[in-house]
């Protein structure tokens, strides 16, 4: 025990309570090599994204200019989460803030025209800006789609599509029309029958848009149910068409599907074109768009392109059915919507109707019977001016663009006209958020002295092409509608609300109830 003690002495040094037990333990060199090495890299990434992100912001400014918009621009992402629910009330503070204003998108630089000047200025620059609809549009429609090109190329589509919407061919297309559209408005006849609950007409609506456009385009050379793909299979492809999406077409993503149904609609397409060929060949005569296509390439007097392969016939029917399930269901719809709502218009479209069919209902509309409608002609024109299906349609410069003395869209840019302000221009329609069909009867109207403002289907090498067959068909079936059903509009909160996909839309669906309507 003595000997215990005497080894705990005071003479013996206790452990400082500071002292660190590992101070002495050598580090070896390849840790603090590596250590070393990966804080070097830490501080050189970081300042990478730093430069990164200040060259960004720095190269929005410089392109922005004097221009009106955010100072400043959110990282990669820009104006990207607020364009995923776009709304009329957002875009209209970007018209109000000037006829030009900047907004950047995944580091996509975006010019918006406002103004009539500037818009039109846009639609009429081919040598400046080409259409691209939206970033994702060429992966979903197709590069070489026919909407895309420009210059001579694009000159030669138009010699033969613009035979396909003369009086001619339109006097084949009003057959089908008449004939699918008592079709389905029997059906929600049926359907109302069962269910007399108000129901949102935007999908029965665009169905029925979709199912006359393929029988008008392609007649009976897709099957029943390669139809019924198509429709099915394409309203992945209008959402895939909004304004703003992800970029990249990844597995699940609306660009994706929209990829996987142009495939398969393609594949029935051109399909069709060849049925076409193949029964104009035999000496048939054109029941479709596409047998005139065909026939008319065969004319003594057309001068234009006669190789046409079945996937470039394919593709133009592909387009055309993106004008006619989107732009031309907006418009129907709202078509129902605002006569429900105006019951002294609906009257006189009802007046006209009896009188021009000689109380005879069942009677097929003809183009003859179209041209004696004046008043129905008036409304659809003023419908679509109030609500138009499509606001804007974007470009991409394709060199720099001087579009105004002060200030040069940059190449490569995207550059967006937009209509609504051109079409609600208070200098050129008085009252301009009223429904008046008669602004458009009177041939001295400021409506009607200045057309440079009834932007609904554009402007320019680019402007919609089946200006006549879109009108034709929205009055035909509101036509035919008035003098077989009555129709009730059930108002919610989101009646008067607008939803944005590619086109507009009430936000409810329009909610409609419908009746028959007693023979006269």
């Amino acid at each position: 025990m003595a000997s215990l003690l005497r080894h705990y002495s005071p003479s013996v040094p206790m452990p400082s309570s500071t002292s660190n037990p590992f101070v002495d333990i050598p580090i070896p060199s390849f840790l603090a090599s590596t250590a070393s090495k990966q804080a070097t890299w830490l501080y050189t990434t970081l300042a990478l994204v730093a430069a990164l992100l200040a060259l960004e912001q720095s190269v929005y400014r410089y392109k922005k200019k004097h221009l009106p918009g955010a100072k400043w621009t959110i990282p990669i992402i820009g104006k990207f989460a607020d364009s995923m629910k776009p709304t009329m009330e957002g875009y209209m503070a970007q018209w109000n803030s000037g006829a030009l204003s900047a907004i950047s998108v995944f580091n996509i630089f975006i010019v918006m025209a406002s103004s009539n000047e500037y818009s039109r200025k846009i639609l009429n620059s081919p040598n400046h800006a080409e259409p691209c609809l939206v970033h994702s549009a060429k992966q979903i429609l197709m590069p070489d789609n026919w909407v895309f090109l420009t210059g001579k190329s694009h000159v030669e589509y138009r010699k033969i599509l613009n035979t396909l919407f003369t009086r001619k061919a339109l006097s084949i297309y009003i057959g089908i029309q008449d004939a699918i559209a008592r079709k389905h408005l029997n059906e929600w006849l049926a359907n109302a029958a069962k269910d007399p609950s108000p129901q949102a007409i935007m999908m029965t609506a665009r169905n029925l848009n979709m199912h006359t456009s393929l029988r008008v385009f392609c007649g009976n050379h897709i099957p029943e149910h390669g139809a019924v793909e198509i429709s099915e299979k394409y309203w992945d492809i209008t959402q895939a068409l909004e304004l703003v999406n992800f970029p990249l077409a990844l597995p699940g993503t609306k660009v994706y599907r929209a990829i996987q149904a142009r495939k398969i609609a393609s594949k029935w397409l051109e399909l069709a074109a060849a049925r076409a060929k193949i029964a104009i060949a035999e000496g048939a005569e054109p029941e479709c768009m596409l047998d005139e296509w065909v026939k008319e390439m065969q004319a003594p007097g057309y001068k234009g392109r006669k190789d046409f392969s079945d996937r470039e016939m394919a593709m133009v029917v592909f387009s055309f059915l993106f004008a006619s399930q989107d732009a031309m269901s907006s418009g129907l719809i709202y078509g129902f919507q605002h006569l429900a709502d105006h019951p002294e218009i609906m009257a006189k479209i009802r007046e006209e109707q009896y009188r021009v069919r000689a109380n005879d209902i069942d009677k097929p509309m003809t183009l003859e019977m179209l041209e004696e409608m004046p008043y129905l002609k008036a409304f659809v024109k003023e419908s679509m001016r109030v609500k138009p299906p499509v606001t804007m349609v974007p470009y991409r410069t394709t060199k720099a663009f001087p579009i105004a003395p002060d200030y040069t869209v940059p190449v490569n840019s995207m550059v967006i006209p937009s209509f609504y302000n051109s079409l609600h221009d208070p200098d050129v329609y008085p009252d301009h958020d009223k429904l008046l069909p008669e602004r458009w009867l009177d041939a001295n109207s400021s409506a009607n002295t200045n057309p440079k403002n009834y932007l609904v289907f554009g402007s320019g090498p680019h402007k919609c092409i089946g200006i006549e067959y879109a009108q034709m068909n929205t009055g035909l079936v509101l036509a035919t509608a008035s003098v077989l059903t009555n129709w009730e509009h059930h108002l919610t909160s989101e009646s008067d609300k607008v939803q944005i996909i590619a086109t507009l839309f009430p936000k409810d669906g329009c909610m409609l109830k419908f009746t028959p309507r007693p023979r006269p």
